[in-house]
């Protein structure tokens, strides 16, 4: 009778696979098939030496299986690296904005640096000046040269030829403790030219440059010009596209061969080349010809100075660059006048009918165009004392005549 090892569900007794799995049953037999119990090494020990008999060798020498142990299978190893935590994306998405700002400050701080290095400076004042004033004037002049133009483009303007040396535009800007105050002195305004006795005003840029036009100036007015600054007609154009068009509102459709202008009525975005012919338009201007030509001048300044402060300018960085170049390369400025004195002006530069602003024309008393002494002594006066609250709607009107 056969039997199996209890439980095991092993070869039955007896049988050869019996003995060479069990042996004898302990009864002290051994052979090659009896079990052989192998002792085990403490922990740390050294593993015994293979033997050298090559029986014994034959058996040893078979890859053993793995021994049963009552032990879990070993966990993976987890990964050495460290999870991102919230605040680690934190701090490193703060490092990246921190440094973004670094190079945009740069940049903003850089761009005037370098379009300052490129602006062009003359002299012009002379010795026996107006003693000091507060406040600050600006003396600002559009000349009508044409010499950085170039053949195509004074077509394409209808400026004529590049002979010319008149000034288009003459403005006095005065910025101190009151509202800021913009007038303009109508190109054909008669005065008395120092040295050249009495002639329409804008002929004094061609018989002695800058200092003679600032000398005029002062000596019919009796303000002290602090600062003078001039460009020409393709500056004006540079700097109305660097930033992006004006607005202008003109009163009724206006068409000028001459000035190669062709808008209606109403308020309209206009580019550089459109926004000059407004400014230079001398035939559509009939009820008060050079007059209301110079409030068209100063809608254009301001509209300019508007749209360089708006803050689009300086989150729009093309448009930064842009202006600050156009403006390097379209101003000419007096000897002395720092970028401070420059960013200044600038800035007063607002738009006309705003609350820190005062927009109109010398005081005149007729249309060929002579001053009006009485009214205009009383509004240089204000000035000369800094007191620009105080002045009153009848000194300061858009046409310069008394309403």
């Amino acid at each position: 009778m056969s039997h199996k090892r209890p439980g095991s569900g092993g070869p039955e007794e007896g049988t050869p696979e019996y003995q060479w799995l069990y042996g004898d049953g302990g009864q002290g037999r051994e052979g090659p098939e009896a079990t052989r119990i192998v002792p085990t090494s403490p922990a740390g020990a050294a593993h015994p030496a293979r033997s050298t008999d090559p029986a014994a060798r034959g058996r040893w020498d078979e890859p053993a299986s793995e021994p049963w142990s009552d032990d879990p299978a070993p966990l993976p190893q987890r990964s050495q690296r460290r999870p991102k935590s919230p605040r680690r994306s934190r701090r490193r998405g703060f490092k990246v904005v921190r440094l973004l700002l670094l190079l945009w400050l740069v940049f903003l701080l850089a761009v005037p640096v370098i379009a300052w290095s490129k602006i062009n400076k003359v002299e012009a004042f002379d010795g026996g000046r107006p003693v000091w004033q507060p406040g600050t004037t600006y003396l600002l002049v559009g000349s009508d040269s044409r010499a950085d133009l170039t053949r195509k483009e004074r077509r394409e303007l209808g400026t004529g030829n590049a002979t010319s040396k008149l000034t288009d535009t003459i403005m006095l800007m005065h910025v101190g403790s009151g509202p800021t105050v913009l007038m303009s002195i109508p190109r054909d305004s008669l005065v008395d030219i120092p040295g050249h006795g009495r002639s329409k005003i804008n002929s004094a840029y061609g018989r002695g440059g800058p200092s003679l036009v600032v000398d005029t100036v002062e000596k019919n007015t009796g303000l002290k010009v602090d600062h003078y600054v001039e460009i020409g007609l393709g500056g004006m154009v540079k700097l109305v596209d660097a930033v992006g068009g004006i607005e202008i509102c003109p009163k009724k459709a206006m068409k000028d061969k001459d000035a190669n202008l062709d808008i209606e009525a109403g308020c309209q975005e206009a580019d550089g080349k459109t926004a000059l012919g407004y400014a230079r338009s001398r035939k559509t201007y009939k009820q008060l010809g050079d007059v209301d030509r110079a409030r068209a001048q100063r809608e254009v300044v301001a509209a300019v100075g508007s749209e360089a402060i708006s803050p689009w300018t300086v989150i729009n960085p093309w448009r930064y660059w842009s202006l600050a170049t156009a403006a390097a390369e379209s101003f000419t400025i007096s000897e002395g006048s720092g970028p401070l004195a420059i960013g200044r002006f600038a800035l007063a530069m607002t738009p006309i009918g705003g609350k820190d602003s005062l927009n109109c024309g010398v005081p005149i008393r007729d249309l060929q165009v002579n001053w009006d002494e009485e009214r205009s002594k009383k509004l240089f006066a204000h000035l000369r004392a800094n007191d620009t609250a105080s002045i009153p709607k009848s000194l300061c009107t858009q046409s310069g005549l008394e309403e």
